[in-house]
């Protein structure tokens, strides 16, 4: 069973995007980082298969968007009035480096 899991967490992180302005703090990043961690001994490994169903599927609904399609946003700001580009070029590894010059 464990192989099945292994090549369902492989299709998803095939599909999961990797943000380059967020190197080092990326989530995608950490979740390969984490099926790597999880699944050593590839689809041979011993797992905790109602875990690792449940992780699979938190995950599954945050790649699709799952939430964000559920509960569509009214509004197209945040509480501080930012937009969600703003939002992305503030929260850039870019954005960080320049404030810690300062």
């Amino acid at each position: 069973m464990a192989a099945t899991r292994y090549r369902k967490f492989l299709q998803l992180i095939e599909q999961w995007p990797l943000d380059s302005s967020k190197k080092g703090r990326d989530l995608g990043m950490h979740i390969r980082e984490m099926v790597a961690i999880g699944f050593k001994q590839g689809p041979a490994t011993q797992i905790n298969e109602r875990k690792c169903d449940d992780m699979y599927e938190a995950l599954q609904k945050m790649n699709t968007d799952y939430y964000r399609n559920k509960y569509p946003r009214l509004y197209q700001n945040s509480a501080t009035g930012a937009t969600l580009e703003e939002c992305k070029v503030v929260t850039s590894k870019d954005s960080k480096e320049i404030k810690n010059l300062k």
